[in-house]
């Protein structure tokens, strides 16, 4: 059975956001995801500080299967990577909601957070993706 934390919000595109402060979130993969990669053995992570648009590709993870792009679930600005994934890839396989998490994001305004956040899917509804 799929993990899916109700405290989080969901992409179409298997990503997950929580929110860590006012104007910050950090983004995942969703369980789903890993387990359809299978083995995790390279990440490749965005650049901190860079400006983002929401939608775009900013990061890669290649397992033994495929490599998928991930994808920017708002318009920010990068403010920290998880460089543990440099050197331990398969945390995403063991830990995707935890230690497994890809970058953190940062916005100006509290509210914009508030209105894209709640255009994402919740738990339900990315339940309802991945059964599709």
């Amino acid at each position: 059975m799929t993990q899916l934390p109700d405290d989080l919000r969901y992409t179409v595109e298997h990503e997950w956001v929580r929110r860590i402060g006012p104007t910050s979130v950090r983004v995942g993969i969703t369980d789903y995801a890993q387990s359809q990669l299978g083995d995790v053995v390279y990440v490749s992570l965005p650049e901190v500080d860079r400006s983002v648009e929401s939608g775009e590709s900013v990061a890669e993870v290649e397992s033994t299967k495929s490599v998928s792009d991930i994808y920017v679930p708002l318009t920010a600005k990068i403010i920290a990577v998880n460089e543990k994934l440099v050197s331990e890839p398969e945390t995403l396989n063991a830990d995707p909601y935890g230690e497994g998490w890809l970058f953190e994001l940062a916005v100006e305004d509290a509210a914009a957070l508030d209105a894209t956040l709640a255009e994402l899917l919740d738990a339900a509804g990315y339940q309802g993706v991945i059964e599709g």
